[in-house]
Parts: structure tokens; sequence; C-alpha cells
């Protein structure tokens, strides 16, 4: 269930298709029947005479044929041919099917390695395969009870040889909002990208969604050859999870620099830095490589260089103020710890060694590139110490969970200065998120980009993040990605009927 109640996985009794063999006909009634269910049903000629060939399948039986995904009407029913007949069968179901798809997962028939594993399982069963559905499989599955005892002639029991009490399934009722969920996989419209919100005081997470998808009904149901490899051939990758899988989080990390340049001195509201030109290198020891910067703005304070992006200016900055203070900075957050969800989730890494082996590799880091590889959930929960005065809340699928904390991350002046600089980035007609600006609501929000190229001056695949609060009222926040911006959009192109959803709502 959803946090409103809302099924978002149920047993549903699908119709299926099937024939009464004794009630076919004639050879050929029998064969018109079965030719117009093989194209009327999309099921091959061959796959209905492997049903029919079964040894139980003779005289007044009902041999089920298809599974059908969508209810067909009593009229429809009614104009079968003769002998054709719709039966029910309970299998598992995903009212918001490819919204939902790699958050719940999908189950599948149990094998005989299952039943190897898991005694308990019948070969009838299904078992949770991914997703929320095999981890939480045993809550979701219950147990039977049985009792091994003697009984007397009149079924008195007379001795107790075993007995284990049955455990009952019991729901779930998870922090994500249906309705969120459906709008934010709707609004990425089949292009590779991702969108993940939160509540940031609970760290209940509100949507996890990513794009493209699959249908988990389909899996349910017996997907076919056909269908399974147009999915493998995508090359959009629609089976991978984007919000666990690891990504350089671009200039939306630039909060977080920002946060550790407060709190150690070397970054401050008033200072401003002269800067000219659209690139920077400190010197000529950094042979062919160069920083550069969108906006040609000559003076440059804290909260420009967050508004408009300005990777010269956190360059200069994380050189400032050295390897030591901003690595000392960085371990305070959740480099390297596992999330506690329910979700293969790869921890986040600043570097792929211990030191940075260059100034280089110190500055790319400092504006979201370098070797940083986090996932998007991981990313919001760093993001949200701008939400709680400096204090991680960690992440929660489940309702009913205490709130966890890593207290006194940054400090609260420094969240807060970099919270409201935000603002600005939507409320400013300059800003790269003018275009979300509500004048009922205070929004704050960074865009990043992460390019990825094989050389400079080359040009790479974009990677394009927005980062957006509810600066007002502290009820939302969201990490949206979008993966070859170029090709696909930018995420605050994605971002608009989200956000409208989030402020009516929140």
């Amino acid at each position: 269930l959803d946090r409103n109640g809302k099924k978002l996985a149920e047993n549903y009794d699908y119709q299926q298709l099937g024939v009464n063999p004794s009630k076919l006909g004639t050879d050929t009634q029998k064969q018109e029947s079965l030719e117009l269910i093989s194209e009327k049903y999309d099921i091959s000629m061959a796959v209905i005479e492997d049903k029919l060939a079964q040894k139980w399948a003779k005289g007044d039986t009902f041999v089920p044929l298809k599974t059908l995904e969508t209810t067909i009407s009593h009229l429809e029913i009614a104009d079968l041919p003769t002998g054709v007949l719709i039966g029910y069968t309970n299998k598992r179901h995903y009212p918001l099917g490819e919204a939902t798809a790699h958050l719940l997962g999908y189950v599948g028939k149990v094998t005989a390695e299952d039943i190897k594993d898991k005694p308990y399982l019948t070969e009838n069963d299904s078992i949770g395969r991914s997703g929320l559905e095999a981890a939480y499989d045993a809550q979701l599955r219950g147990r039977d009870g049985v009792s091994i005892v003697i009984v007397d002639e009149k079924k008195r029991t007379k001795q107790t040889l075993l007995k284990k009490e049955k455990v009952d399934a019991v729901d779930l009722k998870l922090t994500i909002d249906g309705q969120a969920q459906q709008i934010a996989f709707d609004s990425l419209k089949g292009k590779p990208a991702t969108i993940v919100v939160s509540e940031p005081k609970t760290g209940q997470l509100l949507a996890a969604v990513s794009s493209p998808s699959f249908d988990p009904n389909k899996m349910v149901l017996g997907i076919s050859e056909k269908e399974y490899q147009t999915y493998a051939d995508n090359e959009d990758l629609p089976f991978m999870t984007r919000f666990t899988n690891r990504y350089a989080p671009g200039s939306t990390f630039k909060t977080i620099t920002a946060a550790i340049g407060l709190d150690s001195g070397d970054i401050t509201s008033t200072e401003t830095l002269q800067i000219n030109g659209l690139k920077w290198q400190k010197d000529a020891s950094w042979g062919g490589f160069w920083t550069t910067r969108v906006k040609d703005t000559p003076n440059v304070d804290l909260k420009k260089a967050l508004v408009y992006s300005d990777n010269i200016y956190f360059a200069q900055k994380a050189l400032g103020m050295g390897e030591n203070t901003f690595r000392n900075g960085l371990n305070r957050f959740i480099f390297g710890e596992k999330l506690d969800l329910p979700l293969v989730i790869e921890s986040a890494s600043i570097s792929n060694e211990e030191k940075f082996c260059s100034e280089i590799l110190l500055a790319d880091t400092a504006y979201g590139q370098g070797e940083l590889m986090i996932a998007p959930i991981t990313q919001l929960t760093m993001y949200s110490v701008f939400m709680n005065d400096g204090s991680i809340v960690y992440p929660q699928l489940l309702q009913g969970k205490e709130v966890k904390l890593k207290k006194e991350v940054i400090s609260e002046h420094a969240a807060k200065t970099v919270l409201t600089d935000l603002i600005d980035s939507v409320v400013s007609p300059d800003g790269y998120v003018y275009s979300l600006y509500n004048p009922n609501y205070t929004l704050a929000a960074k865009t990043g980009t992460a390019e990825i190229k094989e050389k400079q001056d080359t040009l790479g695949k974009e990677n394009s993040f927005l980062l957006f609060f509810d600066a007002q009222n502290q009820r939302f926040m969201g990490l949206i990605l979008s993966e070859n911006a170029r090709e696909n959009g930018t995420a605050v192109e994605k971002a608009a009927s989200i956000v409208d959803y989030l402020e009516e709502t929140y």
C-alpha cells in the first residue's frame, strides 16, 4: 500500500481464456475457432496445440490458453466461438504498472532451486524476484501452520509430535505517494531519467521512479520471448534502476562544497572573487587542462557562484581550503556507508584512491565531477542537511519507522546560508530554474551538469540534474536526473508536473 492506503501490489483475479475440448465441435469447427482465438488474442497455434495435447486436456474440462492482461467485456465473452470460455486465476497485479516496476519489482513462479532453498514453498507458489517483492517476500507471504498428531479411532488427539504455528501474511504500508510516483514517471516520457522525492524531516521517500521501464504485469503473467527481447535490445536499458545507479553528481554537489567552505572559513557570504573569462587554470603546471564556466561574471560572491553555477569559483575555493580540509568535510557525510533500505545501492565514493592524485582532481571534485560516484537516492540523502539545520536524515520506505539522524554534518549557519542563496535560482529571472517560479511558494533549487567525454574541448554526453527544496515549509525535496540531456531534455524541463503536485499537496 502507498502512504494513503492505495494498493501498489495486490492479488487479483485475472480473466483466463480457455477452451472446453468437448464443446469445440467438428474438426473443421474446432480448427476455425482455434485459428480465430490465435489471431485475436495473439496466441500461436503451436502453443494452443501444446496445451490441448496434455493428457488431462480431454472431454468436459477447462484448458487455459492465456491469462488476459486486460478484462474483456460481457459482450465480447458472449461473442466467443463455441467451446471457448473465460475462467479466472488469482495472480499478483501492479496497478501502477511501469511507474513502480523498479521499486516494487515483481513475482515469478517458484523453481526447484527455490524449493530446495526454502522447503516450505510448493511448485504452485510464486516468489518475489526483484525489488521490494523480493526483499519483503517472507512478510508478504506468511507461512502455513502444521501439526503432526497421533489420534484415536474417534479422531481425538492423543499426542502432538510436532506443531508449528501459522504466520499470517501482512500488508506493508510504504512511505511512497502513489500519485506522486505516477506523475513523476509520466513526466519522464520514457526517456532515460530518474526522480527521487522525500519528506526531509522524516526521510520518508515519496517517489522513486526510473525510466524507461518495463511492465511488471507481463513478467507475472508470462512475458513472450518477443516482448522480452524488445526490452533487452533497448539501448536505454529499461531494466536498469537509475535511482540506485551511481553517477557523477555534477553541479548540485557545489552545495556541499559551499557548506564545507563556510564551516572552515575559506568561504564567506560577503567575499567576492575577481574572475575574468570563461576558463581558468591555476598555472602552467595544469598543461592543457582548464576549468570552464558558462557565465562570464567578473565579480562572483557565494550566491552568484551557486545561482550561476560557477565552476571556476568552486575550483579556486577548493584549492584554497586544501585537500585535507575538503576531504575532512566530505568524510562527515555518508561516503562509504550502506543505506538501511531494502534496495541494492552501492555506497557513494569520493575518489578511486584515498588521496586526490592532483590539484586538478581536487578542483574537479569541488564542482561535482572528478571521480565522485553517488546514486541519486544517496545524493538526496546527503542534501537533506540543508533542510535539517545541518543534520542528515536517512531515507525510509516503510511507514512507522523511527527517524534516523546523522547530526551536525555541517553547521546550521552553513545549511541556512546555502538554502537561502538557492532561492535566487528560482526567483531571479536570470536564474536557471526561473521556469518553476511560483509566487505562492518559496522553492529553492540548484541545477547541475555532469559531462562525460573522452578529452577536453570535445563534445561529450551531459547528464542534467535538478535539486529542489520546499524552502518555505520544508515538507518536500527532490532530485531529478536526465541522462544525455542534449538528446533527452534537461532535468528542469521534466520538473514542472511533480513540483506543482508537491507544492499543492504538501
